[in-house]
């Protein structure tokens, strides 16, 4: 049986887990995978600042994650219009550049007074088993409120990934609503940032939507997909965490999630190979 705490965490794991395979759905449709993988890592320069001003409140830390996250975005958006790169260099460049500074950031407050004491390293490696009752509530009220913006706008931000240039035809803001999908994937990787890491949190958001998509190509039954395999990847994580308690539940469910993705694969291959034997 599974404690109270255990159970707190597995409910509020298994929202955030449906929620990042809804907007990993539309991050990979977008082709802005690896944008998200960038957003994670550039959050942890804000955790660290946001810690050296606020100290160890979550709500200011992830307040710091989600604008250092933003700002690495309109790094990656700076460097692609005003100069050759591709967006491929740029992501590279700014991930790389933020997450060292990141990286500095947090070896000084290690090594400062007491600093070994500040908790900051699981935003790095995740450390789902840590998060509180109360920080449970916020983390399922924060990401029902992200699947509700969503619902309402379903069919503009399909349309947007789709054919953008009809969408500007029938009138609709279509830089206004590529901004607010972006920040609502960006809001996601900053709330998965306690559970899976910085390091992880993209693999948990991309994995169930690269699955979803091998199994259909209707985006309805792929968002439902993509959701449905990141709450079970959650549910998977904690419960053999709590089976075997010192395996980290994050990397758990990334691990979980990349075996239903060799799944789907392994189905897709199978159904190629009958299709060509036919």
């Amino acid at each position: 049986m599974l404690d109270i705490n255990t159970l707190s965490v597995l409910t509020g794991l298994i929202v955030l887990g449906g929620t990042s395979g809804v907007l990993g759905t539309f991050a990979l449709l977008r082709r802005k995978a690896l944008l998200s993988d960038t957003l994670a890592h550039a959050a942890l320069p804000g955790i660290c600042l946001a810690y050296l001003v606020g100290g160890k409140q979550l709500g200011w830390l992830l307040l710091g994650a989600f604008a250092s996250g933003l700002m690495g975005i309109g790094a990656v958006s700076f460097i692609t219009h005003r100069s050759r790169l591709k967006e491929d260099a740029a992501l590279a460049l700014t991930l790389s550049v933020f997450f060292g500074f990141g990286i500095v950031l947090l070896t000084g407050i290690q090594r400062w007074g007491g600093g070994h004491q500040s908790g900051l390293d699981r935003f790095l490696f995740g450390q789902a088993a840590a998060i509180l009752p109360h920080e449970v509530a916020y983390l399922s009220v924060a990401c029902l409120l992200i699947l509700t913006v969503v619902a309402l706008l379903f069919k503009e931000f399909t349309l947007i990934c789709f054919d953008r240039d009809y969408a500007r035809a029938v009138g609709l803001p279509v830089r206004l609503l590529d901004a607010l999908l972006m920040g609502l994937i960006a809001l996601v990787v900053v709330l998965g940032l306690q559970s899976a890491g910085a390091l992880l949190m993209v693999a948990l958001m991309i994995t169930p939507a690269t699955t979803a998509r091998l199994l259909t190509q209707r985006l309805g039954v792929m968002v439902w997909l993509s959701a449905l395999f990141g709450m079970l990847a959650a549910a998977g994580g904690v419960w053999t965490s709590a089976l075997y308690g010192r395996l980290p539940t994050g990397p758990v469910m990334v691990l979980i999630a990349t075996l239903f993705f060799l799944l789907a694969l392994l189905f897709r291959y199978t159904q190629h190979r009958r299709g060509e034997l036919r």
